[in-house]
């Protein structure tokens, strides 16, 4: 798909078919989770692959609305704090920041693939650790559903280019 179709169309699915992921269409996504920047190419991140079924309970104790476990899939990123490159000039640690780059590679591979995802920080970090058994060292950052979309998007709601760019070229 054109990338700018691609993002324009790319929306947060809440809704899911039950219909299995083909391992294929999985493996691009991860892919495009190996290929994304971070910081120093250091790839301080863990990509987790958790089977939905048989784990509705336990992963609406890290995320309560139930379209969360809907899809068969859902996918969490977790930074490596130990391993992930700081700045030098206000020891600011980038771990985040590439979990994040991370995040939305998938997004956009999954849509670009003809699967749904939403975008979640909103869960219950401790949840979060119990289910994947992080140690100290791994900080959950994001997760998303991984599946076949069973709604339509409506229109999306974005500010407009001028109040989100500083343009300091001049005239």
């Amino acid at each position: 798909m054109e990338f700018a179709k691609l993002i324009r169309e790319r929306y947060s699915v809440r809704s899911y078919k039950s219909i299995p992921v083909e391992e294929e269409k999985l493996q691009a996504v991860l892919e495009a989770a190996r290929l994304a920047p971070t910081a120093a190419n250091r790839q301080p991140f863990r990509v987790f692959v958790i089977p939905t079924e048989g784990r509705r309970e336990e992963l609406g104790k890290v995320c309560s609305p139930d379209w969360f476990a809907e899809a068969p899939l859902v996918l969490a990123v977790v930074a490596l704090k130990d391993k992930c490159w700081v700045r030098k000039y206000d020891q600011r640690p980038y771990g985040e920041v590439d979990a994040a780059i991370v995040m939305d590679h998938m997004v956009l591979a999954a849509h670009d693939q003809g699967l749904g995802t939403c975008w979640i920080g909103m869960f219950h970090p401790e949840a979060a650790r119990e289910l994947l058994e992080l140690g100290e060292e791994m900080d959950p950052i994001a997760f998303t559903p991984l599946g076949y979309s069973s709604d339509v998007p409506g229109p999306k709601k974005r500010r407009p280019l001028e109040a989100l760019v500083v343009d300091m070229r001049g005239e």
